[in-house]
């Protein structure tokens, strides 16, 4: 009796270890597969918000080149800078792989190796109702017919326009475009398409915006002047004999093959970019001023768009970037639901 109670008593003491061993090894479990799936949600939760970060990223791009303008750059292959009309093609400011503003107009020259291929800059800001993109062409030389005691030309030029986007889900959720304001030297021009709501207000308005058929997606069209290279919508400047079509890109900058060559893609270029044109505006060989291109050449120089300004107009310089919901406002009237609260506006921290 004695061994069987004996032998009972490690048969329990037996299954007491099993029975412990078991339930140890479902707590480790537990606790195991617990901490996995914090592990995981947590992995789960960053890939999320880094995937709206990419979205948010890839929505401005393409909202960006949805807008972008098909433009028109007249060529002129004669006069004092013109280099036979290289001088009127499209580039980005450091084509020549530096940020000195102050050798473009000698690095634009044939001879010293360097390609004008063509960017263009552009910078979002966002009110709760409005896109407002600003887009910017640079030439290394503002130029004329006649290099005369340093008249009518400079080093550098950086011209462009404004374009006005109202928030809707239209043309798949990239909103409407409602008009344009471009700069041409010391003024600026205002110009809507048919069917705009937009009225003149402070300002007249000073013509109609054309579209033309791209990649199965109607874009503004614009041009530039040869030399001084004012900025309006086509056709109030357009390409008179030799010119230059460039196509909007995010990721293609071309060349053109000759002066009328009417099929050249242009890159486009976040001014906000990382070491980019913004991050390096203290650079004193690159602005001065933070604001305004140096000139080796002539007289005059060229401004950023934080320093674009109409010579007789409110408000006041740089606010067609910075501030592009004030300058909407004063120039246009009907404008709708139109609100003045920015909730992306870099030139002025918002992020």
């Amino acid at each position: 009796m004695k061994d069987m109670k004996k032998n009972s008593s490690f048969i329990i003491k037996g299954l007491q270890m099993v029975l412990l061993n078991i339930l140890g090894l479902v707590t480790i479990t537990s606790c195991s597969t617990s901490e996995i799936d914090e592990e995981v949600q947590a992995v789960q939760k960053k890939e999320s918000v880094n995937e709206a970060a990419r979205e948010s990223a890839a929505f401005y791009d393409n909202l960006v080149l949805r807008w972008a303008p098909v433009h028109h750059q007249d060529v002129d292959n004669a006069g004092c800078g013109s280099m036979n009309g290289r001088g009127d093609y499209i580039t980005k400011i450091n084509f020549d792989n530096d940020w000195n503003s102050s050798n473009n107009w000698n690095n634009i020259e044939p001879n010293r190796g360097y390609q004008p291929t063509a960017h263009c800059y552009y910078s979002v800001v966002e009110t709760h109702t409005h896109f407002f993109i600003i887009y910017a062409f640079f030439h290394p030389r503002d130029w004329t017919n006649i290099c005369f005691f340093g008249i009518d030309y400079h080093e550098n030029d950086l011209e462009g326009q404004l374009s006005i986007i109202k928030k809707s889900t239209a043309n798949n959720g990239y909103g409407e475009f409602q008009g344009m304001v471009t700069v041409a030297h010391s003024d600026f021009y205002s110009f809507i398409p048919s069917g705009s709501p937009l009225q003149a207000n402070q300002e007249s308005i000073d013509g109609s915006v054309s579209y033309e058929n791209y990649n199965n997606e109607l874009h503004p069209v614009t041009a530039q002047e040869s030399k001084g290279h004012g900025l309006k919508a086509w056709p109030a400047y357009k390409i008179i004999g030799d010119g230059i079509k460039y196509y909007p890109s995010l990721t293609t900058a071309e060349v053109p093959s000759n002066n009328d060559d009417r099929n050249v893609k242009y890159k486009l270029v976040n001014i906000f970019e990382a070491n980019g044109f913004w991050e390096r505006r203290f650079n004193t060989a690159f602005l001065n001023n933070a604001k305004s291109f140096p000139s080796t050449q002539g007289s005059g120089n060229a401004n950023t768009p934080w320093n674009w300004d109409d010579k007789d107009d409110a408000p006041g310089a740089g606010e067609l970037a910075t501030n592009p919901a004030q300058l909407v406002n004063n120039y246009f009237k009907n404008l709708g639901n139109f609100s003045m609260t920015y909730t992306l506006n870099p030139y002025i921290g918002i992020n």
